[in-house]
């Protein structure tokens, strides 16, 4: 069983074959949407809403570890995520797809692990060097070329708190950093997955240059928005090819 995290576009799309609603609780709350289970390519799938039904949802108040344990609870072996993002670099262009190898975390008021305190002798303190499933990315990298996408197949993603966007110099640090994308949500997500040991991959979809690129016009929801649904009939082709062939 597979479960599919979506962000910003995917709230409505039709992806699954004989979608029904399921609605589930955790130790850790609801989370961010009921269950959307249905098939692709044969194997059970359950998605869940990043942001809600109507994308409500602000990102520092998403319920990340009610997703993820809702999506362990549920028996799911795998988690595909889905994010739009800036680009920080010229090369990943909007409208680009890119698959995440590494996280930046400047996030600061999240609940981002599932241990607020250890039983005695059993501190758990996961590794992260390489937060991200490379067999996931083997597949989706496949998938892509199949599809016949590009795809950038390594990209570190600085996750910011939000909702507002950057100014142009923290924009301009970031790309110093090393980063290659921005965005609002993923880090959360890929730190609890691993705690929770399901792995984890998340493809990236670049909607704009931030604010750091001159003579470009600066980041906007409407930006946002509108980059996105010129990419998803490629993300949803993108997703049911690299879940048929897990």
């Amino acid at each position: 069983m597979i479960g599919i995290i979506g962000g910003t576009g995917l709230e409505k799309s039709e992806i699954l074959k004989s979608p029904k609603k399921i609605k589930i609780t955790t130790r850790f709350g609801d989370p961010s949407s009921s269950v959307i289970t249905g098939e692709i390519g044969g194997k059970q799938v359950f998605i869940i809403k990043r942001h809600g039904e109507e994308h409500t949802i602000t990102p520092s108040y998403v319920n990340y570890r009610a997703n993820i344990q809702c999506l362990k609870d549920l028996g799911c072996k795998k988690i595909l995520a889905t994010t739009a993002c800036g680009s920080l670099r010229e090369e990943i262009k909007p409208g680009d797809f890119a698959l995440v190898d590494q996280f930046i975390d400047f996030t600061k008021f999240r609940k981002n692990t599932f241990f607020e305190s250890f039983e005695p002798g059993e501190m758990k303190h996961y590794p992260m060097a390489e937060p991200y499933s490379e067999e996931i990315r083997g597949k989706i990298i496949l998938a892509a070329e199949n599809v016949g996408i590009k795809l950038h197949t390594k990209a570190t993603m600085i996750t910011i708190e939000g909702p507002r966007f950057s100014t142009k110099a923290e924009s301009k640090m970031f790309r110093m950093w090393g980063a290659d994308l921005i965005n609002m949500s993923t880090a959360t997500e890929t730190i609890l997955a691993n705690e929770a040991e399901i792995p984890y991959a998340a493809i990236a979809i670049a909607t704009d240059y931030d604010c750091w690129k001159e003579n470009e016009e600066y980041v906007s929801i409407d930006i946002v928005l509108q980059n996105f649904n010129k990419s998803i009939k490629n993300l949803i082709n993108l997703l049911q090819k690299t879940i048929t062939i897990l």
